[in-house]
């Protein structure tokens, strides 16, 4: 396999790598298994499933476990994301999801796989037309800062 992102044996390792992930998910509640793998620029692959909770606005879904889990391990530059689901048709990140896809993934293309190989794919962009980020908080806000500093 090539580390070339683009390269259909490299999105099938990362596919691939989705699947396996959604094998992780703690989805007691609802039942709806989700997993998710990203490919950063360094061709390192990060993987995430859905954690619920009792308390269920607290749960956290597939795709910001993965990309969480890389911006704090040094990952950066994304440039695909995949999310899986054992459904018909494919399932589209949440809301809030796409708010964290379009701050820290805007660049990425998102391939949306169901059971049976349906695929649909879209930019980050294409998913958020018209998102929200550090310019529309004023002068005084800008991305890279450290939590709490201005």
């Amino acid at each position: 396999m090539t580390d070339t992102p683009n390269d259909p044996a490299s999105l099938e390792a990362l596919v691939a790598a989705a699947w396996t992930a959604r094998e992780g998910a703690l989805c007691t509640y609802s039942g709806f298994a989700v997993g998710a793998a990203l490919r950063d620029e360094h061709g390192r692959v990060w993987t995430g499933a859905n954690v619920e909770n009792a308390s269920y606005t607290l749960g956290l879904c597939a795709e910001r476990v993965a990309i969480f889990a890389a911006l704090t391990h040094g990952g950066r530059g994304f440039t695909h994301v995949v999310v899986v689901t054992d459904t018909p048709q494919p399932t589209s990140p949440c809301g809030a999801c796409r708010q964290i896809l379009w701050e820290f993934a805007r660049h990425a293309t998102v391939v949306m796989v169901a059971a049976g190989g349906v695929t649909a794919t879209a930019s980050v962009a294409e998913l958020v037309p018209m998102g929200f980020d550090d310019a529309a908080l004023g002068p005084r806000a800008s991305s890279g800062t450290t939590a709490g500093r201005p």
